[in-house]
């Protein structure tokens, strides 16, 4: 486990975040920059280690995310700190526009979507959803294990 000096010096590496002391010598570090209400990426972090980073709905990190959108960094390495800022700073800066539309197609000539959307990867068969995922890597992979091939 990285210690809190450790933690701070690398979200402290991450120029677009600025640094708040909260109660208990506790510190939050917002994302000015942020495109919604939501500007803390980092919250609570406090002297023993413990801590929060925002990423509300991003389904990478379904299996850790409370219900407010936080995911726990106590036990997190440097590898996996950089990567949950970096996503949390990205999901932020997000700004809604027009879906990304990928069509692919089977073997047998089935034909499906892959819409990215609503900060998701999703999979449609004749417009009803069939998955959903956090990562274009993983839907990809799901296609291609399918028998599914691009058809771009």
């Amino acid at each position: 486990m990285l210690s809190f000096e450790q933690k701070q010096k690398i979200i402290d590496s991450f120029p677009e975040l600025s640094k708040k002391e909260i109660s208990l010598k506790r510190l939050n570090y917002h994302y000015d920059e942020s495109q919604y209400e939501k500007s803390i990426v980092v919250e609570k972090l406090h002297p023993n280690g413990n801590g929060f980073v925002y990423v509300g709905d991003l389904l990478k990190y379904e299996n850790e995310v409370n219900e407010k959108g936080l995911v726990n960094i106590r036990d997190y390495d440097e590898t996996m700190l950089r990567e949950i800022i970096r996503d949390a700073i990205d999901y932020l800066s997000e700004v809604p526009d027009q879906p990304i539309i990928e069509t692919w197609v089977s073997s047998n000539g089935t034909t499906i979507e892959l819409v990215y959307e609503k900060r998701s990867w999703n999979i449609y068969f004749q417009q009803n959803l069939e998955e959903s995922f956090g990562t274009k890597e993983a839907a990809v992979s799901y296609l291609r294990e399918e028998g599914f091939k691009n058809k771009q």
